[in-house]
């Protein structure tokens, strides 16, 4: 019998070196801190520059070159932590309805943004719905007075002040929106 040990070892040690010369020779992606954006810096470094628009570049020179050998360039990047505008009103209306059974109780801050935010991601989803905003007539009539007393402001000391009307307004959409079935399901 012949022992195959050293060749084995060997061979192990081979893997090993090899898989650790992989991981070496690649550049690190930036890691998100907490707050889930990468440093800009770490960003720059790694991403070519994109030009301003997102319309197509001019096709490519050359014997080779097709018509359609243009390439797009990236779209803009948008903001993570704006709002989710592509939600269905059925989602956000869900999200509206888990705040009917919180209140200002533990923590009145956290309590108000949270109907503050719902209500506004619900009213640019009903905007944004198929259906059309006219479908939706006195939800988005009731947000548009809403907006107009809080005047952009969503600063806890403001939603304090309007949390009757904030509350109110959260109120009468839950009983619209339930005696309109067809509007979220």
């Amino acid at each position: 019998m012949i022992r195959t040990t050293p060749v084995r070892r060997a061979a192990l040690v081979a893997a090993a070196l090899a898989a650790l010369a992989v991981s070496c020779a690649t550049t690190p992606k930036p890691v998100a801190p907490a707050g889930g954006r990468a440093t800009a810096a770490a960003t720059a470094a790694e991403a070519p520059e994109a030009p301003e628009s997102a319309g197509p570049t001019a096709a490519p020179d050359g014997p080779d070159a097709l018509p359609d050998d243009a390439t797009r360039s990236p779209a803009p990047t948008q903001d993570p932590y704006a709002p989710e505008s592509g939600e269905k009103v059925r989602d956000a209306f869900a999200t509206l309805q888990a705040t009917l059974d919180d209140s200002c109780a533990t923590d009145c801050s956290y309590f108000l943004g949270r109907v503050h935010k719902e209500l506004q991601e619900l009213d640019m989803a009903m905007k944004a719905d198929p259906k059309g905003p006219g479908h939706f007539p006195e939800p988005i009539a009731r947000m548009a007075k809403l907006n107009e007393k809080l005047a952009g402001d969503a600063s806890y000391p403001n939603l304090k002040e309007h949390q009757k009307e904030l509350i109110g307004t959260r109120d009468f959409i839950n009983t619209w929106m339930q005696d309109h079935p067809d509007d979220y399901r």
